[in-house]
């Protein structure tokens, strides 16, 4: 099933920035690990906001869920989620 999943990040001022850095880089991490297993298929970065626009590719929607959740950003998120389907008026036979 594919997933357009939408990120906002909203870290709170005040926190640490070494544990804020940690975060980061343990975030990119795992993100780049989803992306290798084929489950986020798509990362864009919305311009001008610390936020991005996905496509996932997951089994079901508490797949996503469970994905999500490991996300290390995850409690500074506000996510929204599309579950998506082919078109019939698309021109592709696939999801590029």
């Amino acid at each position: 099933m594919l997933f357009q999943v939408e990120m906002d990040v909203e870290i709170p001022h005040g926190l640490d920035p070494e544990m804020i850095a940690r975060l980061k880089d343990t975030e990119r991490r795992r993100a780049q690990e989803l992306q290798r297993s084929g489950q986020w298929r798509h990362l864009w970065r919305v311009a001008g906001r610390y936020a991005n626009v996905s496509i996932f590719d997951v089994e079901s929607n508490e797949a996503l869920h469970d994905i999500l959740s490991t996300l290390p950003l995850f409690p500074f998120m506000r996510v929204n989620v599309t579950p998506l389907c082919r078109h019939p008026s698309s021109i592709h036979a696939d999801d590029r």
